[in-house]
Order: structure tokens, then C-alpha cells, then sequence
């Protein structure tokens, strides 16, 4: 996801936590069911929410599966086909890449092996990965998890339709981060923030690097076995989602002005590796998103690095304070209460994960929307976040 489509996700974060209930559609056709102990103010608003993922598929998104919970409820939905032509209804248990939702699984593990004292947060990342990042200045491991490390991304943004082209292309991690040691740095490490993929592909080598195992068991014997995340895996070069999914698409202008939805569920994601190559369910991620919060996937000493912004320094080419953390991104609630959370977006499906500290509200959703790499917030998002988290 790239800078703009972040931005505008903190735009929605403001506007859901001061923007009024949404009206229900009545042409609202979705699947949804809702549980509470008790009637509460706080209790997610069922109406705003199936308004929120009503008339699916639309010009937007072709499906919705979405999981708010909290302390005094919660509410799981969705709609819109699992398949364009196909008459069959979206897949609640659907799974599908979560992009770089994938980076909260990274940084977790890079600080369970901080806390293990196999890694150094404050050491240079050159230490344990010698030769890779030739004649740039020493960068702490932590300036990779903080996205300050100053490194360009590997790649920039290719079109829609180069990257189609490439869609089946194997790239290996260190094929990423020679592109990326091949430019100047943006900035000196530590003074100023800038979201970048690479520093997590770094971040993947090191895990290997100091394990002596492949990152994806790392990340499964650390956190998908003990959690019990049976519908979470990583595909590797495999361009299929194994399993039941909802298909995702692009809108793709044609030479006549039409528009065209084009089938990108086939897709290798290998160049997004350990920053976005992940599969998962939303029951799934909500799983490890409390378990996360509550201190245990991450000892709690360690934790706190997710949840600490970098202060004193501005986001890269901007006035804004910094908002990102170890693996998170910092938002604020409407009562004044800061959440944190994770997006991801990769063509054919946005994907989040967004909560408050203490877990009073939470939201989990999948979209497959038609433009999921858009410049611009997808609209159905923007509707399910201010429907989770007005209260």
C-alpha cells in the first residue's frame, strides 16, 4: 500500500471516530450475525455495519467479510459474490492474502528474539547480515522495524498492467534488497520516517539468518501453531489461494472507455516475501490480534516496542509527527483513545487489522475491492471503519 492510500486510511480513522451512525440500506442483502451479553452504548452499531457492506458487488469491491468485537459485543458479516457470474455468495470463511498485514507477524518474531537475546534491537543490522547494505551507514534493527532506516524501496510503483505481466516472476529476497542497496539513502538513519517494504525483507533475512531456519517456520512454529491459526500459511511461489476464497479483481479501463474486471486471484507474491505474503481468514487474524494485545505472542517488555512511535521526527517529506511503530500504525478514537493497527493491500484485496490498546473495539476485514492499490481510500473500507469504531 503505498503513501497516499496510508494517508488516506488515517483521513478515515479521523473520520470514523467523528462522524455520525450510517443510514441502512434497504436494498441491504448481506449475511451477518451479532452476539452480547448486555445492551450497551458500545456495542457495535449492526446497522451502520450492514449499511456499510451493502450492495455488494459494486463498482468497488466485489465482496466484504468483516469482524468487529469488543468488550461488551461483537458482530461478524459479509457480502457480495464469491465469484463475478458465478451466483454463489461470498466465502465468510474466505481465505486470502493479507499483504502487509503480514509485517505484524515479522515484527513479532524479530522481538521474541530480542527478548530471547538472540538480536539486539539498537545493534546494526549490518552485524548480523555483513555485506548486504555496502557503503550505507550503520542501521539498527529497530530503525528497520520503525520504518527509519532512510532505504529506498527495491521497485517503483510499476503499473497495473506491467505488473500483470509479471505476475507469475519468482523474486528472492536478496534480489530486493540489492535493488534497494543499489540507491542513495533517502534520509540519515533515525531523523525522519518512511514506510518501506525492504526493511522488512531484511528483517526476514535476519530472522533466518539467526534461527538457521526459513523465516516461514519461524513465523509458523512461533506464532501459527501455538495460536491455533489453522488457515494461515505462506504460499511461497504458489500463484493460488489453497482453500476456499473469494476471487479478487482489478477494474482495468478499456481502449473503448469501458471497464473491464479482471481476474487477479492467480498472482505470485514472492517480491513481497516477509513483508506481505501471507494467507489468512479474518477469524484467524483476529485471533492473533488479541492474543497480541494481551501479551501473548510478544513477552511484554518487547510489546511495548510496538506500541512506541519514534517522537521528535517527522514522516519522510512531511510536517506529520511519525505514526508508525514496530510492525503497527498509529490512529486516535473519537473519545481521544490511541488504537493501533496494521493494513494491507495487494491487487484484488485490502486487508486490516485496527483495535484500541485495551481491546475495548476491534476490527478485522477483508474487501476484495476493484482497486485495492488505489492512490485513493477504497469507499467500502472507509464505510466498515467508521462504522466499527463510531460509538
Amino acid at each position: 500500500m503505498n503513501v497516499r492510500t496510508r494517508t488516506a486510511l488515517a483521513a478515515s480513522l479521523v473520520l470514523a471516530v467523528t462522524a455520525g451512525p450510517i443510514a441502512a440500506s434497504p436494498a441491504f442483502a448481506a449475511s451477518t450475525s451479532a452476539t452480547s451479553a448486555t445492551a450497551s452504548a458500545s456495542l457495535p452499531d449492526a446497522k451502520a455495519l450492514r449499511a456499510a457492506i451493502a450492495g455488494l458487488p459494486d463498482a468497488d469491491a466485489t465482496a466484504a467479510l468483516v469482524r468487529v468485537a469488543g468488550t461488551d459485543g461483537s458482530w461478524r458479516g459479509s457480502s457480495g459474490v464469491a465469484e463475478i457470474g458465478s451466483g454463489r455468495k461470498a466465502l465468510e470463511q474466505a481465505r486470502f492474502r493479507i499483504g502487509s498485514t503480514t509485517k505484524v507477524f515479522t515484527a513479532a518474531v524479530v522481538l521474541q528474539l530480542a527478548a530471547e537475546h538472540r538480536i539486539d534491537l539498537g545493534a546494526p543490522v549490518q552485524d548480523y547480515l555483513p555485506g548486504l547494505l555496502p557503503g550505507h551507514p550503520p542501521i539498527t534493527v529497530r530503525q528497520l522495524l520503525n520504518h527509519t532506516s532512510g532505504l529506498q524501496e527495491a521497485h517503483d510503483d510499476r503499473t497495473f498492467d506491467e505488473a500483470y505481466q509479471h505476475r507469475f516472476d519468482t523474486v528472492t529476497p536478496r534480489q530486493l534488497v540489492a535493488a534497494s542497496a543499489a540507491k542513495p539513502l533517502e534520509f540519515t538513519p533515525g531523523t525522519q520516517q518512511h514506510y518501506v517494504g525492504v526493511n522488512y525483507t531484511l528483517l526476514g533475512l535476519l530472522i533466518e539468518k539467526t534461527t538457521g531456519c526459513s523465516y516461514e517456520q519461524q513465523v509458523s512454529q512461533r506464532i501459527l501453531r501455538p495460536l491455533g491459526l489453522r488457515q494461515s500459511s505462506f504460499p511461497g511461489a504458489n500463484p493460488r489461494i489453497d482453500g476456499p476464497h473469494n476471487h479478487g479483481y482489478q477494474a482495468v479501463k478499456r481502449s473503448d472507455g469501458t471497464t473491464e474486471l479482471r481476474d487477479v486471484t492467480m498472482w505470485n507474491v514472492t517480491d513481497v516475501w516477509a513483508t506481505g505474503n501471507l494467507i489468512s481468514t479474518t477469524a484467524d487474524l483476529e485471533r492473533f490480534l488479541n492474543a497480541l494485545f494481551r501479551g501473548e505472542v510478544v513477552p511484554k517488555a518487547q510489546l511495548e516496542e510496538m506500541f512506541t512511535v519514534p517522537e521528535g521526527i517527522p514522516l519522510y517529506g512531511s510536517d506529520r509527527p511519525a505514526e508508525y511503530s514496530a510492525g503497527l500504525t498509529r490512529f486516535t478514537l473519537r473519545d481521544g483513545t490511541v488504537g493501533w493497527g496494521k493494513t494491507g493491500g495487494l491487487y484484488g484485496c485490502n486487508t486490516a487489522v485496527l483495535a484500541a490498546r485495551d481491546l475495548s473495539r476491534s476490527l478485522v476485514y477483508s474487501v476484495n475491492s476493484t482497486n485495492a492499490r488505489d492512490r485513493d481510500m477504497n469507499k467500502v473500507v472507509g464505510r466498515i471503519i467508521t462504522a466499527a469504531f463510531t460509538r
